[in-house]
C-alpha cells in the first residue's frame, strides 16, 4: 500500500510518497481502509520538528473510512463499519491499524467519509474549546482568532450555539464573508485594522470574556490585552510561531487572568468523552445544524502542495487527502 514517510524533518519536500507493508491488526485493533484522510496544523509541526517525533515516521493522524479487519477480542466493531478517528498517527496511508476504543462509527448515509474525516480534529477541537476548556455560557462575548479556518469557522457555530456574541479575525473580507456565515457577530480585519483597539471599541472597553488564540506569537500579548476582569486564554495552537515565555505575574496585572494550553487528547481523555464530542458534531452535522467546509482536496501523492497551501494561509475551511 501507499504511505506518506517522513525519513527527516523539513519543508514539504520531506514527504515522501512510498510503498510500505499492509498493517495487521493486533488485539484490540481494527484495520481502516481510508477513503479520506484530514490535513491539520499539528502536521505541519510534525514535518518540521517543532513537535518532534522518532524518524521515519507515517504522518497524519485523522481519517474516515471502512472497517476491514479486526483483531482478537474486538466486539463493538464488524468489518465493513464505517468509521472515523482523530488522535492516531499513520493517516496520510490507504490503509492503517488503529486501537477500536479510538474509533467512532457514523452513518455514512447522513455524514458523507469525507465529511466525517474533515471534523475528527478539528470538530473535536472547537467542540472541547467552547463546551469545556471555556464552557461558554449564554451572553458571553469571545473572540476567535483565524476565524475563517478549519477549526474557527466551526468554533463561530458552535459559540453561537451556545449563545455568545462572537467577534472573529480574518486576513481578508473574503475570508470575513466566511467568518460572518458561519455565525461571526464581527469580523476584524487584522491586515487593516489592530485588532486589539477594535475589539476594545466593539465591546465598549470592558473586553471579552475570552480569546480562542490558535495563531500565537504574533496575537498573544495583544490578545492578553482585550481580556476583562478573570478573562480567560485559551492558546491552542502556534501558526505564527510559539509564545515566549510568560511571567505569570502579568495575568496578575491585567487582571486576574486565567490561561490555559489544552491539547484534544486531555479532552477526550477515555471513550465516553470521545464518543460524546464526536457523535454530538455527526448529530449536528445530520440535523444540517453544522456546516463542515472543505476547503480543497488533494490525492495522497500531491500532499506537499497542501502542505504549501496551509502553511501560505492560502486556504479556507478544511483540507483533505483522498488515497
Amino acid at each position: 500500500m501507499k504511505a506518506i514517510r517522513v525519513n527527516e524533518n523539513g519543508g514539504p519536500e520531506v514527504l515522501s510518497y512510498e510503498d510500505v507493508e499492509v498493517p495487521e491488526p493486533g488485539p484490540g485493533e481494527a484495520r481502516v481502509r481510508l477513503a479520506a484522510s484530514g490535513v491539520n496544523f499539528i502536521d505541519v509541526y510534525q514535518r518540521t520538528g517543532l513537535y518532534p517525533l522518532e524518524t521515519p515516521f507515517t504522518l497524519g493522524q485523522e481519517g474516515a473510512g471502512e472497517v476491514e479487519a479486526v483483531g482478537e477480542g474486538v466486539e463493538e466493531l464488524s468489518v465493513g463499519d464505517h468509521v472515523a478517528f482523530a488522535g492516531v498517527m499513520g493517516a496520510y496511508a490507504e490503509q492503517i491499524v488503529a486501537p477500536a476504543e479510538r474509533l467512532v462509527p457514523f452513518n455514512v448515509t447522513l455524514v458523507e467519509a469525507r465529511v466525517a474525516a474533515a471534523v475528527m480534529l478539528q470538530g473535536m477541537t472547537a467542540h472541547y474549546l467552547t463546551h469545556s476548556a471555556f464552557p461558554i455560557e449564554e451572553g458571553q462575548t469571545v473572540l476567535v482568532h483565524a476565524a475563517a479556518g478549519g477549526v474557527g469557522l466551526l468554533m463561530c457555530q458552535l459559540a453561537k450555539m451556545r449563545g455568545a456574541y462572537v467577534i472573529g479575525t480574518a486576513g481578508s473580507e473574503e475570508k470575513a464573508e466566511l467568518a460572518r456565515g458561519a455565525g461571526a457577530d464581527e469580523v476584524i480585519l487584522y491586515t487593516e485594522q489592530d485588532f486589539a483597539e477594535e475589539t476594545k471599541r466593539l465591546t465598549s472597553g470592558e473586553g471579552v470574556h475570552c480569546v480562542y488564540d490558535s495563531v500565537g506569537k504574533t496575537t498573544f500579548d495583544k490578545g492578553l490585552d482585550v481580556l476583562r476582569l478573570r478573562g480567560h486564554m485559551v492558546l491552542y495552537g502556534a501558526s505564527s510561531g510559539p509564545v515566549p515565555p510568560q511571567d505569570p505575574q502579568v495575568f496578575n496585572q491585567k487582571g486576574s487572568l486565567f490561561f490555559t494550553r489544552p491539547k484534544l487528547a486531555d479532552y477526550t481523555a477515555n471513550r465516553e468523552e470521545l464518543l460524546w464530542r464526536a457523535q454530538s458534531l455527526f448529530t449536528w452535522i445530520g440535523q444540517n445544524n453544522l456546516s463542515v467546509r472543505i476547503g480543497g482536496t488533494y490525492k495522497l501523492s500531491e500532499v506537499d502542495q497542501a502542505h504549501r497551501d496551509l502553511e501560505g494561509r492560502k486556504t479556507t475551511g478544511k483540507l483533505i487527502l483522498i488515497p
